[in-house]
């Protein structure tokens, strides 16, 4: 919880599974569409505030599969990306972006610095210190989002996309187990260079931990069944890569 402007107090982060003792920090940044009160609607309409624009469908579900599979803790935002992006440092022009994807966000337009700093202090910050909170018991870092299957009118092949920046040990030893029939590949539908790997740099690479972004199309998470489905298949690459990179001692 942190602490807002008037006394208001602001949930911007669930940590769930605590006590777990797998070794791997789960991480999910858009786990959450929830505008606080105190933001309006930004303006959006009704389309825009549960659009992937607001936050990753799917992704919150997946993880809590992983986190109980995995046995690991897991820190969700649990405020909308479009209110503070938690994947973007505070001076990134889409941590609070005034458009996003096809849709404005008017709430977003012309903030004033005090505006984005308070922001910063009720969103951003509660959300990185609980996970370096939870960063020394962790072998390895994993954060989870989800993809639209169709981005500005372009098609995506790609199903289950495992993102690094400088660390590829856990990717390079994931992709050699995609479960046959699986479109899975390094670095799509993005990558460093598209500024995704803001919570991996500043929490894995820092402290040399193993790490992965996972991306999963939003198409394949529409049903329990279907979040199952793709969580044995991200379990039948994240266990061996884990136990080279990481093995419990």
């Amino acid at each position: 919880m942190s602490e807002g402007p008037g006394g208001d107090r602001l949930n911007a982060v669930d940590v769930m599974n605590e006590t777990g003792r797998g070794g791997v920090l789960l991480i999910c940044e858009h786990a959450s569409a929830e505008i606080p009160a105190r933001f309006g609607d930004l303006g959006l309409t009704a389309e825009a505030r549960v659009s992937h624009a607001a936050w990753d469908p799917g992704a919150r579900d997946l993880a809590v599969v992983l986190s109980a599979a995995l046995d690991a803790p897991m820190v969700a935002g649990a405020v909308s990306r479009l209110v503070y992006d938690c994947n973007r440092p505070p001076e990134a022009p889409g941590a609070m972006p005034a458009r996003s994807e096809v849709f404005d966000v008017p709430g977003n337009a012309g903030l004033t610095e005090m505006q984005k700093a308070e922001r910063v202090e009720m969103v951003y910050r509660p959300f990185h210190a609980a996970v370096a909170a939870r960063l020394d018991e962790a072998r390895a870092v994993v954060t989870v989002h989800s993809f639209t299957p169709v981005f500005h009118g372009a098609k995506r092949d790609t199903e289950i996309g495992l993102l690094h920046d400088s660390d590829a040990r856990l990717v390079d030893l994931m992709l050699p187990h995609a479960p046959k029939g699986r479109v899975v590949h390094r670095n799509r539908p993005y990558g460093p260079e598209d500024g995704v790997t803001h919570t991996l740099k500043t929490h894995a690479l820092y402290r040399g931990l193993p790490n992965v972004m996972i991306e999963v199309r939003n198409d394949l998470l529409t049903t329990p069944e279907d979040i199952r489905t793709v969580a044995r298949d991200l379990m039948s690459m994240l266990t061996p890569a884990l136990e080279a990179t990481c093995p419990a001692s």
